[in-house]
């Protein structure tokens, strides 16, 4: 099979860069990957918070670690002073490298399985600061009520099973592996719910009898699946969870700095506008709000629910 080369091209889908500013008391901010800051003006959540982005020859050839002067420059970005939680999706290093990082900065707890705990205590973050939970746990943060959920990872998983011992950067990529993976569903005090999907993997059934009015979808590598896949993924998350709404995530070449224009994955790690055909027609049959998010700006996809 000849390898397709160059990326999709994001202005394809310039109209769907159309999610609601936040003018309200409830926002969530995308900041690539699967980092989003949500707030309320009083508490905040963050998944993941990964700002490093080291490049491919970086991580291809060496060890890697937290990019500090990148992490002060999207906590800055944001006004980010204090969360009361950070939650990895997953541990691999494009979702938990720099998490312990922006807990420690930031007071928060940071909150996952044992994987993500190994990723504190490498970062030499005190116990009291690491909640580990595990499948089904809701805990209240603030504002939040988060319940996890237990998910999988989108094939292939480069980096499978746990981090059984500290992590202490730099290291090579593949010690940071998946670890447990999580769908998260998030509950505002509001009444507004979402669904968090880091990664385009499932457990058949997990979601079902949950409720989300919108779903966070990351798609990183969806588009190497075969349609039934794709379809089957949908099912599994926004049809579980009856979401009215979605925001997809996971898309950006995450090998670029975040201070630079956001683009697509190059086909040779994924290929979005096979994604986009799929979910496309999926969002129009079920009469499902299909958007990108705008990296740094506040956001409410709630307004788009009637």
């Amino acid at each position: 099979m000849r390898l397709k080369l160059g990326r999709p091209d994001l202005a394809r889908y310039a109209d769907r860069f159309d999610v609601p500013t936040a003018d309200g008391e409830l926002g969530v901010t995308f900041l690539g990957v699967s980092t989003l800051l949500l707030h309320d003006g009083d508490s905040a959540l963050m998944t993941d918070g990964f700002f490093s982005r080291p490049s491919l020859l970086k991580v291809g050839l060496g060890r890697i670690g937290p990019d500090h002067a990148r992490i002060t420059a999207a906590l800055s970005r944001t006004s980010t002073t204090r969360l009361d939680g950070v939650l990895p999706v997953h541990t691999h290093f494009d979702h938990a490298m720099d998490s312990a990082v922006v807990a420690g900065r930031t007071d928060a707890l940071l909150v996952g399985g044992e994987s993500a705990a190994n990723i504190g205590r490498g970062a030499g973050l005190p116990e009291d600061q690491l909640r580990v939970v595990r499948s089904g746990d809701t805990l209240t943060l603030g504002a939040f009520d988060i319940t996890w959920v237990e998910s999988d990872h989108c094939p292939p998983d480069r980096y499978p099973g746990p981090i059984a011992h500290p992590v202490v950067p730099p290291a090579r990529a593949a010690t940071y592996r998946c670890g447990e993976a999580w769908s998260l569903l998030v509950e505002h005090a509001s009444g507004r719910t979402a669904l968090i999907q880091g990664s385009a993997g499932y457990v058949p059934g997990a979601l079902a009898g949950r409720r989300a009015d919108v779903a966070y979808l990351g798609i990183g590598q969806l588009g190497l699946q075969d349609e039934g896949y794709i379809r089957t993924y949908w099912a599994e998350t926004v049809q579980a969870t009856n979401a009215r709404v979605v925001v997809l995530i996971h898309w950006d070449d995450f090998f670029r700095p975040l201070d630079a224009p956001l683009r697509a994955l190059p086909y040779a790690g994924d290929d979005l506008t096979v994604t986009m055909s799929v979910l496309e027609e999926l969002a129009a049959d079920q009469q499902v709000s299909l958007l990108f998010p705008t990296v740094g700006r506040r956001e409410d996809p709630w307004a788009l629910i009637r």
